[in-house]
């Protein structure tokens, strides 16, 4: 899209580029689209060897859900999509960046992955609707792409575990709702702070 599109396609509030996510902000190619999915689907293989074991639970509390939706929220919809799908198909051909070095699809955590594609789906494009301008809007962006991934990831692993519901819920997701909350507040201070100093360029 050239500038002159771009820029007849956005509207104005409050100053801020509504239209646009962070990404855009890159001069438009296919090379930068291309460095951008690859670079997202790296940074969410890196994040994921963050791990922490949770007692009792099958699946880690790591950074690779924060990336995930990171991912998705600054390189919009569909290149956040491509970008998760090309970490979740290499890391089912055998690339160690799951979650603690995994790969594969045989894990009860890999729901959560599926769950990630959507997310950043989701998340993208809430973000080029302004959803990452401000820091409760960007709050409620982070908590919604968690609520999406979970809604995967939980039924899979009751699925692949042969836990009742109450169980996946209660080794799934109740142990993780605090990390949530962690990082909502932290992408409520960096996104829009972001935006607040291109605005001002």
């Amino acid at each position: 899209m050239s500038t002159a599109a771009a820029s007849s396609a956005l509207s104005q509030e409050g100053g801020t580029r509504v239209g646009l996510v962070l990404a855009d902000l890159v001069p438009a190619s296919r090379v930068r689209d291309v460095a951008l999915v690859v670079g997202g689907a790296a940074l969410t293989g890196v994040a994921a060897q963050l791990a922490v074991p949770v007692p009792g639970s099958p699946v880690p509390v790591t950074g690779q859900t924060f990336a995930a939706l990171l991912v998705g929220t600054t390189l919009g919809a569909r290149r956040g999509l491509l970008s998760l799908a090309l970490y979740a198909l290499a890391g089912v051909a055998g690339v160690p960046w799951f979650a603690e070095g995994g790969s594969g699809y045989g894990a009860p955590a890999f729901g959560y992955i599926l769950g990630m594609l959507l997310a950043a789906a989701v998340v993208g494009a809430l973000a080029r609707r302004g959803a990452d301008r401000s820091a409760w809007r960007m709050a409620g962006t982070m908590l919604l792409g968690s609520a999406v991934i979970y809604a995967v990831g939980v039924p899979y692993l009751a699925l692949a575990t042969g836990m009742s519901a109450t169980a996946a819920i209660a080794a799934g997701l109740t142990p993780f709702l605090i990390g949530d909350a962690l990082k909502a507040a932290l992408a409520m201070g960096v996104l829009p702070t972001a935006w607040r100093f291109v605005n001002k360029r």
